[in-house]
């Protein structure tokens, strides 16, 4: 079977294009792909940077040999409203209105300016419904640039939910249930985003203002450092101890406090509200700054839960891989999701 659609992450920093195909035990890559994004990113409003954007996503697909320009995007986590509620078990009619008022108390804008969507994740005594929110105009955005690179959008969603989808719901429904409680942590460029995964379902996320970008600025003022040598500096350093790393690690060391500090606030309500033996087994990192040298360690013995980079490439059936692609597996977490989804 053809691929029907491929998996497009637009970062802050980078692109991500990903096409696979579809087997009986799994996956195939197809095509992939990752280059630099445009400075000003997909949101300007400057035509000019619109255009630049259009031209980086036809290279993007064109480098990756995509065939099809057929397209499934993930809209930014801090750019979307999403909330997993728990509501009494009433027909789909009496739900959809009910979710209209429950929206209001977790979006801060205006109905009349959100596309609104849902989609039952569990029923049973109660139903789990997750609602996801975003702006009319992001929406319009993404469709306009994407559209100027000569693509087709399929589908969009956010960004934790195709994470979750790779490294989650590619598993058989009937072994889902027996995955490890577990949260995942989209350590992004601007944002982290956590969700926890209890029996195979999401139940419960969180995006927290604060993501790498934040630590080459803690770098560029703590030490003069321009851009591109704050990124180095963190890739080669992270937050070691030792020596001239040291110094690096401590300026680094306050931006992952923050991010602990929500982490721990979101396992706090999980433990509040389930019993001891459903406790959080494992984290996976991913994202771009889960690659920061030390990192596992640094949440592992903060929380006393094992911790993890996370491989997306495990859908795929015995292939070898570029070094590359294998040195950077978080990086590709979303955009694994997305080719998966043309399959749902």
């Amino acid at each position: 079977m053809g691929n029907k659609s491929f998996g497009l992450d637009i970062g802050v920093t980078s692109i991500k294009a990903v096409s696979l195909v579809r087997e009986k035990n799994g996956f195939l890559l197809d095509a992939s792909f990752m280059m630099p994004a445009p400075l000003r990113g997909i949101l300007s409003v400057s035509p000019i940077d619109e255009h630049e954007m259009a031209e980086a996503l036809r290279n993007v697909v064109a480098s990756a040999k995509i065939k099809t320009k057929n397209v499934n995007v993930a809209l930014p986590d801090n750019k979307v409203y999403t909330s997993v509620v728990e509501m009494p078990n009433l027909s789909n009619k009496e739900l959809a209105s009910a979710l209209q008022w429950e929206a209001e108390q977790y979006i801060p804008l205006p109905l009349a300016d959100i596309n609104l969507v849902w989609s039952i994740l569990k029923r049973d005594e109660k139903i789990r419904v997750l609602i996801v929110g975003v702006q009319t105009s992001v929406v319009g955005k993404y469709q306009k640039i994407i559209e100027m690179a000569g693509l087709n959008i399929v589908s969009i969603e956010t960004e934790i939910l195709s994470a979750i989808r790779a490294l989650v719901y590619n598993r058989d429904e009937k072994l889902r249930g027996h995955f490890p409680h577990t949260v995942i942590m989209n350590i992004g460029a601007e944002n982290t985003s956590l969700a926890i995964i209890k029996d195979g379902l999401l139940i419960f996320n969180y995006s927290i203002p604060i993501g790498g970008s934040a630590i080459n600025r803690a770098l560029e003022a703590d030490f003069g450092l321009s851009q591109s040598a704050s990124e180095e500096y963190k890739k080669v350093y992270g937050i070691s101890k030792e020596g001239v790393g040291g110094k690096i690690g401590s300026a680094i060391e306050p931006i992952l406090v923050s991010i602990l500090n929500d982490v721990k606030k979101a396992l706090a309500f999980y433990a509040q509200k389930y019993k001891d033996n459903d406790a959080i087994q494992q984290i996976l990192l991913c994202g771009g700054t889960a690659k920061l040298p030390g990192i596992q360690l640094f949440f592992a013995d903060n929380l006393g839960i094992e911790t993890a980079i996370s491989n997306p490439w495990q859908v795929l059936i015995n292939q070898d891989l570029p070094k590359e692609m294998l040195e950077n597996t978080s990086d590709y977490t979303v955009a694994v999701g997305l080719a998966m989804r043309g399959y749902e």
